[in-house]
């Protein structure tokens, strides 16, 4: 067959204009490619409350992250597919159509420029202590008075709040949360200050102290990572956030999360803000 300079010129520029199309323009929706695989792919990485691998079984058998992402799965009447990441890489992950969804990476600045999050809060972190068991802490107040010492990451968020809101405590500053922990553990410091989830893992381990989310509470949102530029699996996610945590659900299977990690919910901050004050 004979094809003239016009014919062929046009093919390659029509080639060339669909190759340029953005890949949300030129590929099926998330949700559609869900449905036809038949599977939810949740990225997962061992790390209790939030996620847990079962070390006989090798399964990932609970954790919030595990729960919901069964949920969400079971909504769309498709199959819960875990895949091994890590923190640094799920994103990666993201982008390369590894996975389709990775609970509990917080929707910062830097990471908004590589991936989507969506609107509704998937639960809230909040900044705590964990003390003493016989140190009487209800109030950022209570920890405000001379002798008391306080261990927190140098230059953190917590270093600026205890900065500000206990000027008359002996504020002692590390490299990074392990050596503030190690500090509490030493007896160097009555009390350790980070966002709650260390210091459950640093609770259970130690076997000591109380923790604590003094008042009044001081709380980020943590959220859910997707592929960037896919408004329709955003929005699907975000209705699905936004239902779990207002009916409480949320908060049900970080309770549940937290028994199977050894600890007793009562004795550890909710993820719901509301319940904080």
């Amino acid at each position: 067959m004979t094809i003239n300079r016009r014919t062929a010129l046009a093919g390659l520029a029509a080639g060339l204009s669909l190759l340029s199309l953005p890949l949300a323009a030129r590929a099926e929706g998330t949700l559609e490619e869900v449905k036809k695989r038949g599977a939810l792919r949740v990225g997962v990485t061992q790390a209790p409350p939030w996620y847990s691998k079962d070390p006989k079984t090798g399964a990932w058998s609970s954790g919030v992250g595990v729960e919901m992402g069964k949920a969400m799965a079971a909504a769309l009447g498709v199959k819960f597919e875990p895949v091994e990441v890590t923190w640094g890489n799920a994103i990666a992950a993201l982008q390369g159509n590894k996975i389709d969804i990775m609970f509990m990476l917080d929707a910062t600045s830097e990471r908004k420029q590589a991936v989507d999050f969506p609107e509704s809060p998937l639960l809230y972190y909040s900044l705590a202590v964990l003390a003493r068991d016989d140190l009487a802490v209800k109030t950022w107040e209570d920890l405000n008075k001379a002798g008391v010492r306080i261990a927190c990451p140098q230059a953190s968020t917590m270093d600026r709040w205890l900065t500000a809101h206990t000027p008359k405590a002996d504020i002692q500053r590390f490299p990074g949360n392990a050596e503030a922990i190690a500090a509490f553990q030493s007896g160097r410091v009555d009390a350790v200050c980070l966002f709650h989830p260390p210091l459950l893992a640093a609770r259970q381990r130690l076997g000591k102290g109380k923790i604590v989310v003094p008042t009044p509470a001081e709380s980020q949102p943590s959220s859910a990572a997707l592929r960037k530029g896919d408004r329709e699996f955003q929005a699907w996610v975000d209705k699905m956030l936004a239902t779990y945590y207002r009916d409480g659900q949320t908060q049900k299977w970080y309770e549940a999360a937290l028994t199977d990690f050894g600890l007793d919910p009562k004795l550890v901050p909710p993820v719901m803000k509301e319940m904080l004050n």
